[in-house]
């Protein structure tokens, strides 16, 4: 975040570098990066003559290179976006004669998502010197809590943390879908609201009882009344909760409980960290450490493993979604 920062203060000071090389896992703030080159560096009057966006699998490294050389028209610079540039992963190394020496009047911006260049080899030294390189990492789940609030903080709104988790819990890390997901509701909600479980609920159709969220407290605390109904809801809605991601979530549960149970620092602080939560919510971590000793939570995983073959019909002479929900409870609870 600071870096990407940085690099748009610096445009905005005047100090553009020839070549702007934004690369990761992340796609989000390669995105927003580029995006911003693409609206700001020209006016609108130059952009018609002077911006070109290119595609990775429509044109070869020679393209872009002899793209880049031209002069700019009646503009003191013209600006190239090659987008999904990955697809020129096997002949990105013919760059280097480029980043060796970049036309000075020309911006050229590598959207490379999803992979990064070794940062041993030459071209990525070469397009260190003399340009930017930008690599936008994937966060961690405990991360994208505090992501998403200064998102939010930055746009005047607050959100309450089971809120954010509930967004975490059902859109991953993937932060393009969690700020399509953000943006919605601040077409809704006026500046100045704190979105709140019930707001995802009813704008992006998350149900705040029946979601694995709910039903991981739900075994946490051993609430076998509580976990069966949201099984049943789960069956009779399977579409919208597949088996193989409630299999998941709920193995992941687990693990997490494994490693709190061999943490020897149980300050909350590390265990947040280590377990990869939102401190919020260390107190259900807690309660399920105490419901469910190391040996019992070694067997659960255990069992877990054997329903998620199931569950990929493995060897679970078809059983429903319903009767393999069943069974995944019973193995927990018994």
């Amino acid at each position: 975040m600071d870096e990407v920062v940085k690099i748009v203060n610096d445009i905005k000071s005047g100090n553009i570098k020839p070549i702007y090389f934004l690369m990761g896992e992340e796609p989000y703030y390669i995105d927003k990066l580029s995006d911003y080159i693409e609206e700001k560096i020209l006016t609108e009057e130059e952009k018609g003559f002077n911006q070109t966006v290119l595609y990775g699998r429509d044109v070869s490294i020679e393209d872009i290179i002899s793209t880049a050389k031209r002069y700019p028209m009646m503009a003191e610079r013209q600006v190239v976006i090659v987008k999904e540039a990955q697809d020129l992963i096997r002949t990105i190394d013919k760059l280097e004669s480029y980043a060796e020496n970049p036309m000075p009047s020309t911006v050229l911006v590598f959207c490379y998502k999803y992979k990064t260049l070794d940062k041993r080899k030459k071209l990525t030294k070469l397009l260190a010197k003399n340009g930017v390189v930008y690599e936008s990492k994937k966060l961690y789940e405990n991360q994208v809590g505090d992501w998403i609030k200064r998102v939010l903080s930055g746009k005047k709104y607050a959100i309450e943390p089971k809120a954010s988790a509930m967004l975490v819990e059902f859109l991953g890390t993937d932060l393009s879908k969690i700020n399509n997901e953000l943006e919605k509701l601040q077409i809704i909600l006026p500046a100045g609201s704190t979105i709140t479980p019930k707001h995802i609920e009813e704008n992006i159709g998350f149900s705040k009882d029946f979601n694995v969220f709910e039903l991981r407290k739900a075994l946490g605390e051993r609430n076998q009344l509580k976990a069966y109904t949201i099984a049943e809801n789960f069956a009779q809605n399977p579409k919208d909760n597949p088996m193989v991601v409630t299999t998941s979530l709920v193995f992941g549960f687990f693990i997490q409980l494994l490693k709190y149970h061999g943490l020897k620092d149980k300050n909350p602080k590390n265990v947040a960290a280590v377990l990869g939560v939102n401190p919020f919510f260390l107190k259900e971590y807690d309660v399920a450490l105490k419901n469910y000793p190391m040996k019992k939570v070694s067997q659960i995983i255990g069992a877990l493993r054997d329903i998620d073959v199931k569950s990929k019909g493995v060897g679970a002479n078809a059983l429903s979604q319903s009767d393999l929900l069943r069974e995944m409870l019973y193995k927990i609870f018994n």
